[in-house]
């Protein structure tokens, strides 16, 4: 198998942090299957990612394989766990997803009202933001990692991801008051920045 292709789907299970451990120690195969045990996951965040992305031209599939693209170099990481992996998943969806807002902002000409919907997230499902918006909450949520790097965690992973509050705290080892807490602030915080940017309703 190539290193720009994701593998299929198996059927049969394995321990994620064990095949992990076995890529660090440099089995590029078990790197795959670790991949492999999570895809049906991801691809289940990564429908309800594209749901709420107006004018989004990735397939959930292809959101997934974008990803894997840029996970595949990752395989010698020093992997925590399953958490971990799908972390830096998310990361890796989080940098597809502004990508390719970029890439459609490259052939536009102007631009038009952004709505941010930081506050209609449900159960993983963001409401739908313009590209320009996305752009905005990147960078913006670049500087707040700088402040709270948990907070910034917390809408990588709600946001970007798809996470619900508990599979974010699941993901990050917290608790899930401490997700809700977590994501009142951050959404407060970068609702300003953004307000004062331009890049979100009065």
């Amino acid at each position: 198998m190539s290193s720009d292709e994701p593998p299929r789907p198996a059927d049969e299970p394995g321990d994620v942090t064990q095949l992990l451990r076995l890529a660090r120690a440099g089995d590029g195969a078990a790197f795959e299957r670790a991949f492999v045990e999570v895809y049906d996951e991801l691809r289940r965040l990564a429908a309800q990612v594209r749901r709420g992305r107006a004018g989004e031209t990735l397939s959930a599939t292809a959101l997934v394989h974008e990803a894997w693209i840029k996970l595949a170099p990752s395989s010698d990481t020093d992997w925590e766990g399953r958490r971990h992996f799908l972390r830096v998943a998310a990361r890796a969806m989080r940098q597809v997803l502004v990508g390719a807002a970029r890439e459609r902002l490259a052939d536009k000409r102007g631009g038009g009202a952004l709505a941010l919907a930081l506050d209609d997230v449900q159960d993983g499902v963001a409401a739908p933001m313009r590209d320009e918006a996305v752009l905005a909450l990147d960078e913006a949520l670049a500087r707040l990692a700088q402040l709270d790097e948990r907070q910034a965690k917390v809408v990588e992973l709600r946001w970007f991801a798809g996470f619900t509050a508990e599979e974010t705290a699941e993901a990050l080892g917290i608790s899930t008051p401490t997700v809700q807490r977590d994501w009142r602030a951050a959404r407060a915080w970068l609702t300003v920045q953004l307000r004062e940017g331009g890049h979100a309703p009065s």
